[in-house]
């Protein structure tokens, strides 16, 4: 999976409170696991649904409740390795520069301030793009 892929996956799961579904490597999503024998009383649940366009995830709500919930001090509002750590994900510079090429940095990777700071306005603009409420200020 992506590095962007596993942020909003993140992101995701953490707001509709279900663990979030991974894709497998090759982006097909995983085969389901074998059904349970279901008994004639109880029904299998209907899934979570997934965010839409219709039902936005409020991103910055589900980023400063996870934040509330972390013993260290994250500054996740305006960092791209704070944002990485708070969701548990590998935020080191072999990670970011990952991400960056993910995300078409045509940047010097090797001045990481400069694509640290690019990296965290694109994550919350795509974040955006795909189904997340987030705040104007985060994406500029």
């Amino acid at each position: 999976m992506s590095v962007f892929g596993k942020i909003m996956s993140a992101i995701f799961g953490h707001a509709s409170g279900a663990p979030a579904t991974v894709p497998s490597s090759s982006g097909a999503p995983s085969a389901p696991a074998a059904p349970k024998p279901a008994t004639a009383q109880a029904p299998a649940p209907a899934p979570a649904p997934a965010p839409s366009s219709s039902t936005p995830v409020d991103v910055a709500d589900v980023l400063t409740k996870l934040a509330a919930k972390n013993k260290e001090k994250l500054d996740w509002r305006h960092s791209i390795v704070d944002l990485m750590k708070l969701l548990n994900l590998d935020s080191s510079l072999a990670a970011r520069q990952e991400l960056a090429t993910e995300l078409h940095y045509t940047g010097n990777k090797s001045d990481s301030a400069t694509m640290n700071i690019w990296l965290h306005k694109q994550v919350m603009q795509k974040l955006a793009e795909n189904g997340g409420k987030v705040p104007d200020e985060l994406r500029k």
